[in-house]
């Protein structure tokens, strides 16, 4: 998909299409959580991070803003900066600033995202080379990069979306990032107190429960499908045995859901595994990015040890 531009809106709705009949066709239904992302998902992603119960942006935030000097040493002044997902940026917008990046490169699935990253930057660092590409990081990526000694290539994927993936498709994503770049900086949510987890993913004021539930929304509205909203509900858990989070969608009732010739049957109870985080400890993730080719250079907590960013360096 790297390398799609304006006009092949068929295409990502072609795949968001494939896609979703694929998961609700499964033996356990499932939705990829890479489509949460439309514009209203953005919205209400972007009101989640500030929730009081919702750590994770905060603990990154805070961890970014203190260790910055020493990430951008390690990262490298000058560099290739190629960014996996775009959201609000401010953290990118830090390590633009002490990097100097000699070109950015925010990779999406969505154009909206990234053209509207795009017109954002562009008015905070003028001088910046910005060359988004539409593309799915969970699929292999071609990334043109220059190979120069003088401007390596850093990858930065932060927000522990990694956490989305499984161990396995995580060690797949590293092994196909290793195939362009010389270092990554690798968001990672920790293991914690379950509380905290379940907190994080059941607030108080129903923005997580909104967010998932635009999930059908999105599908009725770019699909149109007849999911009726007001037969769902968000469940979310966390699963010890897998060291995950589980975000499911729930059937308040049997019911029946069409898509264009599709007909899905749901059993009241009937579930839609809407979305994986997986949590890890600092020496499990360095043992994961070993297995693919990767050295752990730098580890940076927050004060709480609450969230980890990884330095990564091709092996």
């Amino acid at each position: 998909m790297a390398g799609e531009r304006r006009g092949d809106r068929p295409l990502e709705l072609s795949a968001f299409r494939q896609d979703v009949v694929a998961g609700l066709s499964a033996p356990r239904k499932c939705l990829p959580p890479k489509y949460f992302y439309d514009a209203a998902g953005s919205r209400l992603f972007a009101r989640i991070t500030r929730l009081s119960e919702y750590y994770v942006t905060r603990a990154e935030l805070a961890l970014t803003r203190r260790h910055l000097a020493a990430i951008a040493r390690f990262a490298g002044r000058g560099c290739q900066l190629i960014e996996y997902g775009t959201g609000e940026g401010v953290k990118s917008r830090l390590l633009i600033r002490a990097l100097r990046p000699s070109v950015y490169a925010p990779i999406d699935i969505s154009q909206d995202a990234l053209d509207a990253a795009a017109r954002r930057l562009a008015r905070e660092f003028p001088k910046l080379r910005i060359r988004p590409i539409v593309g799915d990081f969970s699929r292999p990526l071609d990334i043109p990069v220059r190979r120069t000694r003088g401007a390596p290539s850093v990858v930065y994927f932060p927000g522990s979306t990694i956490g989305n993936l499984t161990r396995e498709e995580a060690h797949a994503f590293l092994v196909m990032s290793r195939g362009f770049a010389h270092r990554m900086l690798v968001g990672v949510d920790l293991k914690k107190d379950p509380t905290l987890l379940h907190a994080a993913y059941n607030d108080s004021r129903g923005v997580t429960a909104a967010f998932n539930l635009n999930l059908l929304a999105r599908i009725n509205r770019e699909l149109g499908a007849d999911f009726d909203l007001r037969r769902w509900r968000h469940y979310a858990f966390y699963n010890p045995a897998e060291g995950r989070i589980e975000m499911h969608l729930v059937s308040m009732t049997k019911q029946r859901v069409t898509l264009g010739k599709h007909r899905f049957q749901f059993a009241a109870g009937e579930t839609i595994h809407s979305e994986s985080s997986y949590k890890y400890s600092v020496e499990g993730f360095r043992e994961l990015a070993e297995a693919a080719g990767f050295e752990t250079r730098k580890s940076w907590t927050d004060s709480r040890g609450l969230f980890a960013l990884h330095g990564l360096e091709r092996s």
